[in-house]
This record gives C-alpha cells, structure tokens and sequence, in this order.
C-alpha cells in the first residue's frame, strides 16, 4: 500500500491546517531510509547464520532445522528493541538471531531461502524470532510479512517519542559529531516554530501513522506493544506479557534481571553457562545532550495529539503527556 493509497486519520491529521504559530508539516514521500540505522552485512548474517553461531542458550545443541521466524520484533529503533530481544533469548523456548537481517526493507530480493538460512537451528517447540526495528516504518514491511506468514506474531517496543527523537539524534552524533544541533534539525522554521517531521528521528515517533499501515494486514492481537520505559522499570513484568503474547512459559522473571546502577537499566544476571552478567554495550545507555527546554515544550505538543490517536488505537496509555521532564 503506497502512501497515497492509505490516506487515513493520522494522515490526515499531519495536513489538518492548525491555528497560526502551531503549524506543522511533513513530506509524505516514502520514509526515508535513515543511514545511521545499524546495518547488517551479509558477511555478519552469513555468520548469524553458521553452524556454532549464538542463538537462544548457548547450552542449545546445534541440530533441529532452519524455519522462518514466527515472530518479529519490528520497531522502533531507540525504544529498547535490543534490550527485549537479549532478554527474550534468556528464554530455553526461543532462538533468535543477534544481527539484524533487514530482510523486509533491504534484503527482500535476495527471497525467503536467503531468510530462512540467516536464521538459527530450533528444534520443535522452539520459537525462531529476530529484530529489525526499521520495519515499523518501512511502507512496504507489513504486506511483505503478511505474504511469508499471515499469523506472524509483531512486537513493537515503544517509547515516549521525544526521548526517542533525542536518542536517535545522540547516536547519529556519536557517528557523526559534525551534524547540525538537534534544535537545528527538529524545525523548517524556529520562528514559527515549524516542527520538521520529514526528519527521520521525528518522523519515526508518529507512531499512529505508521500503526495504520501496518492494521491493514494485521489485527490488533497479532501485534504486541512493549513499553520501553517500563522495559526498565519492570523488566519481568513487561517480559511476562511477553512470553504469554508468545505462547511460552513464563520462565524469564525478576530472577533474571539486576539493576546496573553505572548504566542506568536493568541487565541480565549470568545465565548458567556464561562466565560474567550480560549487559548491553557501550553504545547503548549514551548520555543526551542538553537540548533547550523550549525545543521539548514544543516537541511535546507536536506529539501529543498523535500519542493521544495511538492510545486510542492501541487500547493503552502509555502516558507519556504525564511526563513532566524528560532527561
């Protein structure tokens, strides 16, 4: 379905003319491929893909079958996709692979053999998953994926957008320090106060939009939102609704998590066969740059009548308006 074609509410509402001062806009050109999203050779998914590679428990014998996935994690980047994902594979019922193979934005060409073999070995029972959090706002992802498997079940970890719009900003920075500043990027017209949605780390947070894509193909029980604050502050709780969506048992629990107070997040205490805990890398848990408090005042109204439509879609408050500062 093209842009063009699937003019809903969301749609709409990006053109609805506002009262002078409050106006925003966005091109509504296909989403742009953002570069700074962490790209997959095809060297590290055929390694993904080798015999002996890591995929749920290392303690898995490597025997079973290649399958594709029965279960995606499809967005968004920056809400804590990574953080689900590894403790997802805590779980003895899941392999997953640790790259993303990109398959349904980048790699579609290369067919569904080429998927299939990227993924680990499962044994029956097993669930076969991976990540590609720039699904979620891929046009095309949602028919693609309906076609290999219309029972395929979507997780997407969400989080408050302008965070979110401020993390993806920060890790473009880390890789590029010499970019304009965040408060340059965010407007058409700081004056105005014109917010820029075409700019990738905003656009992805309109979150509604990109949701009405993705309910032409798919129910609403398919799809799974996780909430990538309360990833942190109840990671068992957020993996308990996890593994039930999932159909698996609930064995990742508070067991499996301690808080590392130097990053800031939960990581997972050492699994039976490892040496040391796992926690998540040196990229992840960067610190934010300070961005003025009026960019964020103004952000946060450009948001919230589109987190107030995801609610309604969705059936849950993430409640991100009562958020009264953002770090």
């Amino acid at each position: 379905a093209s842009n063009s074609s699937r003019e809903g509410a969301a749609g709409a509402w990006l053109r609805t003319p506002l009262a002078p001062g409050e106006v925003i806009t966005a091109q509504s050109g296909a989403f742009e491929r953002d570069p700074q999203e962490s790209s997959t050779t095809d060297e590290e998914l055929s390694r993904a893909g080798s015999p002996g590679s890591r995929g749920g428990g290392s303690t898995t014998p490597d025997y079973g079958e290649k399958r594709l996935p029965q279960a995606l994690i499809i967005g968004v980047k920056k809400g804590g996709t990574r953080a689900l994902l590894e403790a997802i594979r805590a779980h003895p019922d899941v392999r997953a692979v640790g790259t993303e193979p990109h398959f349904f934005d980048r790699n579609y060409e290369k067919g569904l053999e080429w998927y299939r073999n990227v993924m680990p070995k499962t044994l029956d029972g097993q669930i076969t998953m991976e990540k590609t959090p720039s699904y979620f706002v891929t046009n095309e992802a949602p028919r693609r994926i309906h076609s290999m498997a219309k029972d395929t079940k979507l997780i997407v970890v969400v989080r408050n957008p302008v965070t979110r719009a401020i993390s993806d900003y920060t890790q473009t920075l880390s890789k590029k320090p010499e970019i304009p500043t965040f408060e340059v990027l965010a407007f058409k017209n700081r004056t105005l106060g014109l917010i820029d949605a075409s700019w990738s780390a905003i656009r992805i947070g309109i979150y509604a939009l990109h949701l009405e894509n993705w309910l032409q193909y798919f129910p609403l029980s398919q799809i799974l939102f996780v909430s990538g604050e309360r990833l942190i502050t109840d990671p068992a709780g957020e993996m308990a609704k996890v593994q039930d969506f999932l159909g698996l048992k609930r064995i990742v629990t508070e067991k499996h998590f301690y808080f590392n107070k130097t990053k800031g997040f939960p990581c997972l205490k050492k699994p039976e066969d490892s040496s040391a805990p796992r926690c998540l890398g040196k990229s992840k848990g960067r610190t934010h740059p300070k961005i003025d408090p009026d960019v964020i005042h103004r952000l946060r109204k450009f948001y919230k009548p589109f987190n107030v439509m995801f609610y309604q879609m969705t059936g849950q408050d993430f409640q991100w308006e009562q958020e009264e500062s953002d770090k």
